[in-house]
C-alpha cells in the first residue's frame, strides 16, 4: 500500500494551544497531537517508569507523515494511520472529520514564509464540527489578525495563540526546503493533554539549572548555559517558555512567548505566576491548593527517579479558563467539579529529547548520573514556595 491508502489519511493541522517549544506540534484528532519523532523522546515513554505515567501524555504511538503540494504550489501534511502504528485497529470515526485546510506557500522567495488560508479553516471547521465545537472553533479561529495583514503588519489582537503557528510555518518551511513528497517523516502520537478543557489556560515552565543534553556540541552548550544564567532558571531552577490565560472580562486568550519569560528576574516571575491565575476578574485563588498539591505529587516521584535527567523538558500547568458553573449551585454540599478534585487542574511533563537515563534505548552509553535531577528538583521546590506565598496573599 501507497501512503495513506487502505485507511483515509488524515490531514495534519497546527494545534492552536502550543504556547512554547520550537517544534512544530500537530493536531491529528481530538484527542491526540503529533509532534517530529526523536529516538531519545521515544526510547523515555516506551520505558516510562509507572509512577511518572500520571504526569506525562500517554504515548499512542507512531506514524507517518509525508507533505504534499499540489498544483498551486499549496503545502499540506499528511500522516497515514496505516503505517507504523503499533495498533492499527479499526480506524478512529474521529479521523473522517478531517477539515481540508490549506497551507500556501507565499509567492516571495522559492519557499517564503508559509501563509495561513484561514477563512477555509473556519469555514470547513464549521461544516465538520458540530455544537459544542464550534463555540470552541470560533473563539480560537476567530481573527486572522495574528498573521500579517497585507502590509505585513502584526496587529496587537489577542484571542488567538500566535507560538503555534510560528513553528508550523518554520517546520513545513524546513520540510519543503528539502521537499521530497514520498519521504516518510515519523512523528510521535501522544494524548492531547488539554482536550478536555474548553478554554485551556497553560504555562509552559523549562524545568531545572540546566538545559543542554549530553550530546550537545560546545557551541550550544554554551549558548544553553549563558541563557540559563542570564534568566530565572539559574535563580530559581525554572522559567517561563510561554503562556496563553483566558480573559473572561474580555473574551480573549493574553499570550506570553520566551523571549518574555527569558527577561523575567525572580520578581517578573512571581507577578507572571500570579498574572496566569487572574482572570481578566479575579485571581483564581481556588485552584492554587489543588496545583501545589499536584507539584507535591510530581516532585516526591521525581525524587525517586535515579539516574533521570530532563534536560530542557517542560512541565505544564494547566485549568480551565471558563469556571464551572457548578460552584455557585448551593443545593450540592460538594460540587463534583469541585472540592481538590484535580481534573480543574493538571500538572504534565512534556519533552523529552534530551532526557537521559540508564538503560535508555536510543542512547546504550549514556553518561552516568547519579541519583535523582536535583536541578530539576531545585526547580520544582521553588515552584511550590511561589505558589504557596501567593496562596498566603503575599
Amino acid at each position: 500500500l501507497g501512503p495513506g491508502e487502505g485507511r483515509a489519511a488524515v490531514l495534519l493541522q497546527p494545534f492552536v494551544h502550543q504556547v512554547g517549544g520550537h517544534t512544530s506540534m500537530l493536531s491529528y484528532d481530538e484527542h491526540t497531537i503529533c509532534k517530529p519523532l526523536v529516538s531519545q523522546e521515544l526510547s523515555f515513554y516506551e520505558s516510562l517508569p509507572l509512577a511518572m505515567r500520571q504526569f506525562t501524555p500517554q504515548y499512542k504511538g507512531i506514524v507517518s507523515v509525508h507533505l504534499k503540494k499540489d498544483s498551486l504550489g499549496n503545502l499540506t501534511l499528511l500522516a497515514s494511520p496505516g503505517l507504523g502504528q503499533p495498533d492499527s485497529a479499526g480506524a478512529d470515526p474521529a479521523v473522517t472529520l478531517w477539515h481540508k485546510c490549506k497551507w500556501a506557500a507565499s509567492a516571495s522567495g522559492e519557499h517564503g514564509l508559509v501563509k495561513w488560508s484561514h477563512t477555509q479553516v473556519t469555514k470547513t471547521f464549521k461544516e465538520s464540527c458540530p455544537g459544542k465545537m464550534l463555540l470552541r472553533t470560533d473563539l480560537q479561529y476567530r481573527t486572522d489578525s495574528l498573521l500579517e495583514d497585507a502590509n505585513g503588519n502584526q496587529p496587537e489582537r489577542k484571542s488567538h495563540n500566535p507560538w503555534g503557528l510560528h513553528c508550523h510555518r518554520q517546520h513545513l518551511n524546513r520540510m519543503s526546503s528539502k521537499h521530497n513528497e514520498n519521504k516518510l517523516h515519523q512523528f510521535l502520537l501522544l494524548e492531547n493533554v488539554v482536550s478536555k478543557y474548553s478554554y485551556p489556560c497553560i504555562l509552559d515552565l523549562k524545568m531545572g539549572t540546566r538545559q543542554h543534553g549530553d550530546d550537545a556540541s560546545e557551541e550550544k552548550k554554551a549558548r544553553h548555559i549563558k541563557k540559563c544564567e542570564q534568566s530565572t532558571s539559574a535563580s530559581l531552577g525554572v522559567r517561563i517558555c510561554g503562556m496563553q490565560v483566558y480573559q473572561a472580562d474580555t473574551g480573549h486568550f493574553l499570550c506570553k512567548d520566551k523571549y518574555f519569560g527569558r527577561k523575567l528576574s525572580p520578581e517578573g516571575f512571581q507577578q507572571t505566576l500570579r498574572q496566569f491565575l487572574c482572570n481578566g476578574n479575579q485571581l483564581r485563588t481556588d485552584l492554587l491548593e489543588p496545583i501545589i498539591l499536584r507539584l507535591k505529587a510530581l516532585l516526591s516521584v521525581i525524587r525517586k527517579q535515579s539516574s533521570y535527567r530532563f534536560y530542557s523538558s517542560s512541565l505544564l500547568i494547566i485549568y480551565d479558563g471558563q469556571e464551572h458553573k457548578e460552584s455557585t449551585d448551593h443545593h450540592l454540599p460538594f460540587p463534583k467539579t469541585h472540592g481538590t478534585n484535580s481534573s480543574r487542574v493538571d500538572v504534565r511533563m512534556i519533552d523529552f529529547a534530551h532526557t537521559t537515563f540508564k538503560g535508555s534505548k536510543s542512547n546504550p552509553n549514556p553518561t552516568p548520573h547519579d541519583g535523582p535531577d536535583h536541578g530539576y528538583i531545585f526547580g520544582l521546590e521553588n515552584l511550590i514556595k511561589i505558589l504557596q506565598s501567593l496562596l498566603e496573599g503575599k
